[in-house]
């Protein structure tokens, strides 16, 4: 089984949309670095390789998609099989960088029949499905309401973020003065050691010339 993991960078971007290219068999995963308490929403449809037609199918019957969410220290936030085509939910409980991983339900061996598969793949970072739920409004108030609500929630994501972005210069701040004073004492260290170890061969020199009457 292989496993290909590429990093994507969604610093103030509330949502993106992309497809990649994977076997049958292969797991690709995504490594996504958000804030704490965000809920993220991923929509993804399979699309199969025909070979007598030489182009994507507009779907991909039989077959489903294995969805794993997990953190850095192993926490699993999400571990479902879903069908070629869905929408998943996962909120991060603290910042960081989460790994979102997808692969197929295929059973079949590359070597044998496994065929190229084309992943459609939306992230929305701290959105809820606007679009199903205008549908669903009654009437214009309705719909405005959740038109209100959902650029609230951007505006709420986009707070967040820069919250998380100053926290994490923060810390990088600090280290890089830790490191620096570190290095500054160091080199204290170092100046003095050279001057004692100056002074005693200086010393060490001047009694060997009296010791042999040179002096």
């Amino acid at each position: 089984m292989h496993k290909l993991t590429f990093l994507l960078s969604f610093c103030f971007s509330l949502s993106t949309a992309f497809y990649f290219h994977v076997g049958e068999r292969e797991e690709k995963c995504i490594i996504e670095d958000i804030p704490s308490n965000t809920l993220i929403t991923g929509s993804f449809k399979i699309q199969q390789w025909d070979l007598g037609r030489h182009d994507f199918l507009e779907s991909a019957p039989g077959l489903g998609m294995f969805v794993t969410v997990t953190t850095y220290s192993d926490e699993v936030l999400l571990s479902k099989l879903y069908g070629p085509q869905g929408t998943f939910y996962f909120t991060s409980h603290s910042p960081g960088e989460h790994i979102i991983c997808l692969q197929s339900n295929s059973t079949r061996l590359v070597s044998f029949g496994g065929s190229k598969l084309r992943i459609h793949l939306d992230i929305r970072v701290g959105e809820h499905d606007l679009d199903a739920a205008i549908t669903q409004a009654k009437d214009k108030v309705n719909e405005v309401s959740f038109k209100l609500e959902h650029l609230i929630e951007q505006i709420e994501q986009i707070v967040k973020e820069q919250n998380y972005q100053r926290d994490r210069e923060e810390k990088f701040r600090m280290t890089s003065e830790d490191t620096n004073s570190n290095v500054l004492w160091w080199a204290f260290t170092q100046t003095l050691i050279f001057i004692s170890v100056g002074i005693f061969q200086m010393k060490s020199l001047k009694d060997f010339f009296i010791a042999k009457k040179l002096v």
